[in-house]
């Protein structure tokens, strides 16, 4: 038999008595608290990690403190009253059996950019990448990269670390979530903090919890898929949830940007239901209150599709998500590639994105969307669509006539279109619809039209009709 060293025995001992080095845990945070980290301004600021069930912990951050206990689980969490930004760095340490300590932390505004590729997108693969990045010198903005990964139950924690924008490391930052961060920084001069989530080519089912979806038959078959072989991880029910949206709950933040939608277009029909609920999913489980959400309609793009009808259908499930409270919605139909799903131009989503947060969270007086239908009437041989956000009236991008109207009477069958500005009304007819009751406008995946307001953003697609889509029933 072999002989045990005295000095391993008296290990074994020590530990069985609780004595030994095991006997307790480091207090550890969640990677989230880390060097160069931004705190939401103006409300309340919530840290929490872990060390040994009972343990003291005391959290200084500034010149705040306070102290807990964790709980038989082994967790910890502090609530800190609000902060106002401005002033020098912030450093917090965090005392249990050991220190930790937390340096540079900036009080701004924390907002999460996720979606799929297109938010994935860095500034690398984006327009004027080399100008871009020589002028993105802003130590006050900052982001935070989850890694990919998936998981089957909710995480703790991610990996990642917070970046501070310089012209380097902004190369490698999502672009669309770099535009919207530059626009508020320079304009309301505050640190903007961005936390990045996000994964190309991924479902918006992924992103949602397992209770959301399991609450719902409507989803019964997206819950089977979850547990088909075959089935690529990213892709099943809350993968991704659980492993890249879970880890940054209960993070104070100020909202959420999107840019999703594409891997979802088979389905377009579904995801008039999915989105909103993926939408109230992340805000009851942030229990933040209705926190803004401000995402981007698809661009123009073939899909393959063989009536090209899909893509049209899941840009106005989005255009319909508007009536989910505080959200708000880019139109990006005179920006985008039909032949390219990635439009290089992230410049001016993640500007009209920012429109949404100026106006609407910030204060500012100024035009934030483009027209979006409102109403129709009938006159005659003739439809009168009305629209909000109009900025004062309608004109067209090429000075033309509008385009890419369609028109329909009761048989249901579309016809193309004429139209007419008249202010902020569009008038639609065709000769081959002489009781028209419904229309269509950019319903086509590919369609790049030319309506807009004065104020030079786009009108986004529309119908007026409800009647069966190409994706009805696809679950």
């Amino acid at each position: 038999m072999r002989r045990i060293q005295p000095f391993f025995t008296l290990f074994i001992l020590m530990t069985c008595m609780g004595i030994g080095p095991s006997a307790r845990a480091e207090v550890t945070l969640p990677h989230l608290f880390a060097d160069h980290m931004v705190i939401q301004r103006d409300a309340q600021i919530i840290i929490w990690g872990w060390a040994d069930p009972g343990e003291r912990v005391t959290v200084e951050l500034g010149t705040r403190s306070r102290k807990t206990r964790t709980d038989d689980d082994g967790r910890w969490e502090v609530i800190l009253p609000p902060f106002r930004s401005g002033g020098v760095p912030l450093t917090m340490t965090v005392t249990g059996n050991n220190t930790l300590t937390i340096e540079d932390i900036l009080v701004g505004e924390v907002w999460v950019c996720s979606g799929q590729s297109n938010m994935q997108w860095p500034i690398r693969n984006a327009s004027d990448p080399d100008s871009i990045s020589a002028a993105a010198d802003f130590p006050g903005i900052r982001m935070f990269t989850v890694p990919h990964r998936t998981e089957l139950e909710p995480q703790e924690d991610c990996e990642g670390a917070w970046a501070i924008c310089t012209p380097d490391a902004v190369m490698a930052f999502s672009a669309v979530g770099y535009h919207f961060a530059r626009v508020l920084h320079l304009e309301i001069d505050c640190p903007i903090g961005m936390i990045h989530t996000s994964w190309g080519g991924t479902l918006a089912e992924a992103w949602t919890s397992i209770g959301t979806l399991r609450s719902d038959p409507l989803y019964g078959q997206i819950i089977e898929r979850r547990e088909a072989s075959g089935t690529r991880p990213q892709h099943r029910a809350s993968s991704l949830w659980n492993a890249m949206i879970a880890p940054l709950i209960p993070f104070t933040i100020k909202g959420a940007i999107w840019y999703q939608g594409e891997a979802n277009v088979p389905r377009a029909s579904q995801y008039g239901t999915l989105f909103p609920d993926m939408i109230e999913d992340w805000r009851r489980n942030w229990d933040q209150g209705e926190f803004p959400f401000y995402f981007v309609q698809l661009a123009p793009y073939r899909y393959g599709n063989r009536d090209l009808r899909a893509g049209a259908e899941l840009r106005d499930t989005q255009r319909t998500t508007l009536s989910t409270s505080n959200t708000g919605m880019v139109v990006t139909m005179d920006i985008g590639n039909p032949r390219d799903i990635h439009p290089r131009n992230k410049h001016d989503v993640g500007h009209r994105l920012a429109l949404w947060a100026l106006a609407n969270d910030y204060g500012r007086d100024l035009v934030f969307s483009g027209p979006l239908y409102s109403s129709m009437e009938n006159a005659g041989p003739e439809i009168r669509i009305s629209f909000r956000h109009t900025a004062g009236g309608l004109v067209t991008i090429d000075g033309t006539a509008p385009d890419h109207f369609e028109i329909a009477g009761k048989d249901r069958k579309f016809h193309p279109a004429e139209a007419r500005i008249e202010g902020d009304i569009v008038v639609v007819y065709s000769e081959q619809v002489m009781e028209p009751v419904a229309v269509r406008y950019a319903w086509r995946d590919d369609a790049e039209p030319n309506l807009m307001s004065t104020e030079g953003l786009p009108a986004s697609s529309f119908r007026t009709d409800d009647w069966p889509g190409v994706t009805d029933g696809r679950k």
